[in-house]
Formats: structure tokens, C-alpha cells, sequence
């Protein structure tokens, strides 16, 4: 998986909207991508993502959170390198990233365990390239609750993280803030606040750039 680009950001940044916009403006040019998210992506992976983000599981432990994302990840990398070769892109919405977003700078866990953690269940595979789609906190989870609203799903499938107090999703962009400035060759920062339309035509720029780097 040489071309694993992956999209990242808090919650309502709007990663679903660009990953689908960026597919389709390369399918046009004659890419061949697979467009896959974490949690999910997979049969069973859709499961564990019910688990994960049902605001019923309130109770749930980092511990457990975290194994769960890492087994979700484990089955995604085995079926993606089942059925892609190294020419195809692969759009991922959420990696290892946001582990360490959540489970480290949000829940506290020992960043030392997920990065083994992130390193076992991946397989090693890093992205090539990472779109860090960074917008004000308060804002996202508007976006996020005005979504699930829309969608009929408030109290439903997947609602808990946006319930999380705010500090929790402050410490996550944090955490993602830190992540791309540590590194910033591979995380390319975009602000998230501008038009749908503004920010693809950037992440179209940055996509191009790199694929004319790795094809050369």
C-alpha cells in the first residue's frame, strides 16, 4: 500500500465529504481507489464500529476502546491488501493518527503501548500522505450533532463521541495539532472552515503533488 493517503480531524470536519470528492476527481484522471473508513470498512469491522460509537456504550474502558480500534485496523489492513495493488490509491477516512488523537492526548493512555499497538495491527503500513482538515472545536461538533440530527440517528448508531465533554474534543485537536507538527512532511495542515469546494481544490494540489512525487 505505497498510495495510502488518509484523512484526519475532530469530529464534523468534514473528512467523509472530501474523501468522496477527492475519489471521484481521481477516478476521472484513471486512478483505480478504494475508498475505506476506521472504525469499519470491512464486514467485521462494521460491527466492531457499532460497538464503538453506540451511545449506549457509555461505560466502555479506554483499554477496551483501544483494542477494539486496533482489531478493527488489523482486519481493514488484511482484507485492503487482499484486494489493492501497489498502483491503487486508497483513501482512508481516520488511521493510526487518530488513535493517538483519542486514545492518547484524549483519554490519556501511554502513548508508548499505542503506538506498538498501532504498529502490530497495521502490519507496519504508514500513510504516504495525511490531510489534517482542522476547524474550531465548537463548530465541528455542531456540524457532527446537526448531521446526526439530519440523519435521524441522535440517540442511535453513532453518537458517542460526539457527547464527550468538550474538553475531551479540545485535547483531541490538540493532539492532532501536535501530531502535524511533528510531522509535517506527511501531514499536510488545510483549514476545515473554509467552503467545500475551497478545500478540495487544496487537497487536490497537495494529492497531485504527492502522486507526481511518488510516481517519479
Amino acid at each position: 500500500m505505497k498510495k495510502l493517503i488518509t484523512f484526519e480531524g475532530i469530529e464534523g470536519c468534514g473528512k467523509t465529504t472530501q474523501i468522496k470528492l477527492l475519489g471521484d476527481y481521481l477516478r476521472k484522471k484513471g486512478y483505480t481507489i478504494h475508498e475505506t473508513r476506521e472504525p469499519g470498512g470491512t464486514l467485521i469491522g462494521d460491527q466492531i464500529r457499532m460497538v464503538l460509537l453506540n451511545p449506549d456504550n457509555k461505560g466502555m474502558s479506554e483499554i477496551t476502546e483501544l483494542f477494539l480500534y486496533e482489531a478493527c485496523r488489523a482486519q481493514l489492513i488484511k482484507e485492503l491488501r487482499e484486494k489493492s495493488s501497489d498502483k491503487d490509491i486508497i483513501l482512508c477516512d481516520r488511521f493510526t493518527d487518530s488513535t493517538i488523537a483519542y486514545q492518547r492526548y484524549g483519554r490519556g493512555i501511554d502513548k508508548g503501548i499505542i503506538k506498538e499497538l498501532n504498529r502490530i495491527a497495521s502490519n507496519g503500513i504508514k500513510p504516504a500522505l495525511t490531510i489534517l482538515l482542522d476547524l474550531d472545536v465548537k463548530t465541528g461538533l455542531g456540524r457532527a450533532k446537526g448531521r446526526n440530527i439530519k440523519r435521524r440517528r441522535q440517540k442511535a448508531a453513532e453518537g458517542r463521541f460526539e457527547e464527550e465533554a468538550l474538553e475531551f474534543h479540545q485535547k483531541v485537536r490538540e493532539g492532532f495539532l501536535k501530531i502535524a507538527s511533528e510531522e509535517s512532511e506527511r501531514v499536510k495542515l488545510t483549514d476545515a472552515n473554509r467552503g467545500i469546494e475551497e478545500v478540495h481544490k487544496e487537497i487536490v494540489k497537495l494529492v497531485e503533488g504527492h502522486l507526481l512525487k511518488a510516481d517519479s
